[in-house]
């Protein structure tokens, strides 16, 4: 089965297929893996509305959906986190690399959080 666009009736199955988690074979461990999606959304909405942000808990969850998921991760995280969210977002997947480069126009085109590169960048040199 191809996957052009994710959507409500298919992101279970396209979750399925690309899990891949040596430690999680379970239903039940499955969708607990599915709650990271949750986790980032909330941190990244709470981030959004008061600007506080939470870098390292937020890197935890992305490094866990990417050594679950793979690359599906990407767009995942699009399909699950609402648009006014996407630039945060983003940045964080731009720090980890995972920015596809295949060319899809709407990741292309959103601009980074300058302030979550800000804190990354100064995660990565030991500042935090």
């Amino acid at each position: 089965m191809f996957f052009n666009e994710l959507n409500e009736e298919n992101f279970l199955l396209f979750a399925i297929k690309n899990y891949n988690n040596p430690q999680g074979l379970t239903e039940e461990d499955f969708y607990k893996d599915l709650n990271h999606f949750k986790y980032i959304k909330r941190h990244l909405g709470k981030y959004n509305a008061s600007g506080e942000l939470k870098i390292q808990l937020l890197l935890k969850h992305f490094i866990i959906l990417y050594n679950i998921f793979g690359d599906a991760t990407t767009p995942m995280l699009f399909f699950k986190v609402p648009k006014e969210l996407w630039s945060s977002m983003k940045t964080f997947i731009v720090f980890l690399n995972r920015l596809p480069d295949y060319p899809t126009c709407y990741i292309h085109e959103i601009e980074l959080d300058l302030y979550c590169m800000e804190k990354l960048q100064e995660l990565t040199n030991g500042k935090d």
